[in-house]
């Protein structure tokens, strides 16, 4: 089998081929290497992917449609796709706007142009996110809740892509799958994100900056669980007899974890005390996280098993190694 993942470079696109590669898969690697964070952390990822057989990559942005289109006519022996490339972010969808519409839109659309071009495609799987939840009061959040209210930019591009993605599936018979992912954290992850942001300021003597005065919660979920949750829903894309063959899943932790309470998890796979530094709700943030995943265990199995301790634990110690901590 032949996969193409895009954002190969990125967190989870690098466990993802990482982990298809070590079964034996074939994978071609996409990914534009943007300087949104520190591409050398990128460039390590890819590093790791380029040592095994079976890997080919792509320095590409699929915004790039004609480049894009061209690759994907050239290697007509793909059969899955797992587009994971985005312009990632909350905040700085209040800084750079436009990033969103050429990664998150026009580069979804290119994906979708290109699938419904592929020959023997079995199943396109891609990444939406919890946060198309937006304003919504009810918990947990579901699938059938109604998303109609983004609180950012790039919940807003997210929430396109499901709907384009159900248009194209409609138009085309094309079997397309969008899991909304739910606070992603792990070893070799984003330098933007909690986990990294606050073991860096703890290690350092920083303060560390907890919105709304620390209460929030967040659906904290290890990547080796998204990486088994990505797989299983690739491996079971929707049937052909059916209606509909585009689904949406939430794909997160079962259990909300206190912002307060992940900082003192932190604190002890560090061995040293946060610095902290309260301060109000930002643009764009919601309170409280949640997944209802009953579909998704359901239908694919997925069943996340990795806790907040020993993922924590599992995040510094690749935080020391990496950085010679």
């Amino acid at each position: 089998m032949t996969i193409l993942v895009t954002g190969a470079a990125g967190f989870i696109g690098y466990h993802v081929a990482d982990r298809l590669l070590k079964q034996g898969e074939k994978v071609i690697g996409i990914d534009n290497i943007n300087t949104y964070y520190d591409v050398d952390l990128k460039k390590a990822r890819l590093s790791g992917l380029k040592a095994q057989s079976g890997f080919h990559f792509e320095l590409m942005d699929i915004s790039d449609r004609t480049s894009f289109l061209k690759l994907c006519q050239q290697h007509t022996e793909i059969n899955s796709v797992i587009h994971l490339a985005a312009q990632a972010g909350v905040r700085y969808s209040l800084q750079n706007p436009f990033a969103y519409a050429d990664a998150n839109l026009v580069g979804h659309l290119a994906i979708l142009e290109a699938c419904r071009a592929l020959p023997t495609l079995k199943h396109l799987v891609y990444a939406s996110s919890s946060s198309v939840y937006g304003a919504n009061q009810k918990l947990p959040f579901s699938v059938s809740d109604p998303v109609e209210q983004p609180l950012s930019l790039y919940a807003a591009t997210k929430r396109s892509c499901e709907l384009m993605s159900y248009t194209y599936s409609h138009l085309f018979r094309l079997p397309i799958t969008g899991l909304r992912f739910f606070t992603v954290y792990g070893p070799w992850g984003r330098p933007d994100m909690a986990a990294f942001l606050f073991t860096k300021a703890i290690l350092n003597g920083e303060a560390i900056p907890v919105f709304n005065h620390g209460d929030m919660r967040r659906n904290f979920t290890f990547i080796d669980d998204i990486v088994e949750g990505i797989l299983g829903c690739l491996a079971s894309p929707p049937h052909q007899g059916n209606d509909i063959l585009h689904r949406v899943y939430n794909i997160g932790n079962n259990r909300s974890e206190p912002l307060m309470y992940f900082i003192e998890v932190l604190e002890k796979s560090i061995g040293k005390k946060a610095t902290l530094q309260f301060e109000e709700m930002q643009p764009g943030d919601v309170k409280e996280t949640i997944a209802d995943i009953s579909d998704t265990t359901r239908d694919f199995g997925f069943s996340p098993k990795t806790n907040i301790e020993t993922g924590l634990e599992q995040f510094v110690d690749w935080y020391r190694s990496y950085y010679g901590v």
